[in-house]
């Protein structure tokens, strides 16, 4: 069933180092097809988390690895929603454009309330935060964590 899909990041986190995040179609049906669509033909694979702020979130999706990258595809429109940004939240990154999410996503470390309602979450960490936790810190990390290799199943 579609409500059942997950995420997998594997962060080559030494053993058993998965992120398993289960997707919310029921949130935010747009991102969702997006993410897999992207996980699907490989585009996650290798990719870097370039933007990791304690207690604050983990933010990766971005080819080149800056910020300010993208893939080809057109960007979302905005599916706000009421699922508040706490641990484990998983949500799109966009510009001061609501309508420019791409591929670039965060994972909530804590609370983030003040991201409530401003963008769109699409999914949950169910397993693995703490390999989340242990991504190198900074803007970007010295030495980043990268996704090795995403899957939706």
């Amino acid at each position: 069933m579609a409500d059942k899909l997950t995420f997998t990041l594997d962060t080559g986190n030494g053993e058993g180092g998965d992120v398993v995040i289960k997707l919310r179609s029921d949130l935010a049906p747009g991102h969702v097809e997006r993410i897999s669509e992207l996980a699907k033909d490989g585009f996650y694979d290798g990719v870097i988390f370039h933007r990791v702020i304690a207690g604050f979130m983990a933010q990766g999706g971005d080819p080149t690895g800056t910020g300010m990258g993208g893939s080809e595809k057109p960007d979302l429109k905005a599916e706000f929603n009421s699922e508040p940004h706490t641990r484990g939240t998983c949500s799109m990154a966009r510009s001061q454009m609501p309508d420019s999410a791409n591929s670039q996503f965060f994972i909530c470390f804590d609370d983030a309330e003040l991201l409530d309602g401003q963008y769109t979450v699409w999914g949950q960490v169910e397993s693995g935060m703490e390999h989340v936790d242990a991504l190198p810190k900074g803007e970007p990390p010295r030495e980043p964590g990268k996704i090795v290799k995403a899957t939706v199943s």
